[in-house]
């Protein structure tokens, strides 16, 4: 089993999708990565040897931030937003969503299950 910036990769699957699993990695930075190491995009994370680990390893290190100094840099660029009470910032702490969709039907996600609000009755004819 591989183990990668602290993640265990997944055996079985190719490398090219098992580096996916770590946070700040994605399928085109991941390509990137193994054409950089000089391995083959097909071979499977369980047929890597120790060098092919260490030289990924290297290239992760050297060139990306992942794990938990991105989660942290991501936090700290919304705190930043939260404490200068921007357009953007007010959105994060309303829990809408910040990039301009719309909030009418959608966006369920960001607002949560749905709170169901009475209907105005009808006024009875007499």
């Amino acid at each position: 089993m591989a183990r990668i910036a602290g993640i265990d990769l997944p055996k079985n699957k190719r490398g090219e999708v098992g580096l996916t699993y770590i946070y700040g990695i994605g399928r085109s930075t991941a390509r990137y990565i193994l054409e950089k190491s000089g391995i083959d995009f097909s071979k499977k994370v369980n047929q890597w040897n120790d060098d092919e680990q260490t030289a990924i390893r290297n290239v992760i290190s050297n060139e990306f931030k992942t794990e938990g100094a991105l989660r942290s840099e991501t936090q700290m660029n919304i705190k930043r937003l939260l404490d200068i009470a921007c357009y953007r910032g007010l959105r994060h702490r309303k829990g809408l969503p910040v990039r301009g969709q719309r909030t009418r039907t959608n966006s369920r996600t960001r607002k949560g299950k749905r709170k169901t609000v009475a209907g105005k009755k009808k006024v009875a004819k007499k």
